[in-house]
């Protein structure tokens, strides 16, 4: 069902939920988007982050990001 843009407009300005009119199918967000990247990492490297990731009940691959993530922001 389509709907004028004024209606929607006003939806939107009233703070009326619009979701029902957007197709949510082919929405994404950019700086979210993800890309495969491969590592290699030392055998002692692994096992110790095996050890923290195991502590924290996550996985490797979580502890590696929340690292990374953390770096990061810390360095803006």
């Amino acid at each position: 069902m389509k709907t004028k843009a004024s209606t929607f407009d006003k939806k939107f300005d009233d703070g009326d939920s619009i979701i029902e009119h957007l197709d949510l199918t082919k929405a994404r967000r950019p700086a979210e988007e993800q890309k495969r990247i491969n590592v290699d990492f030392p055998v002692w490297m692994i096992a110790a982050l095996d050890r923290e990731a195991k502590r924290r009940g996550v996985t490797r691959q979580g502890i590696i990001k929340m690292w990374l993530a953390e770096h990061l922001q810390a360095g803006q």
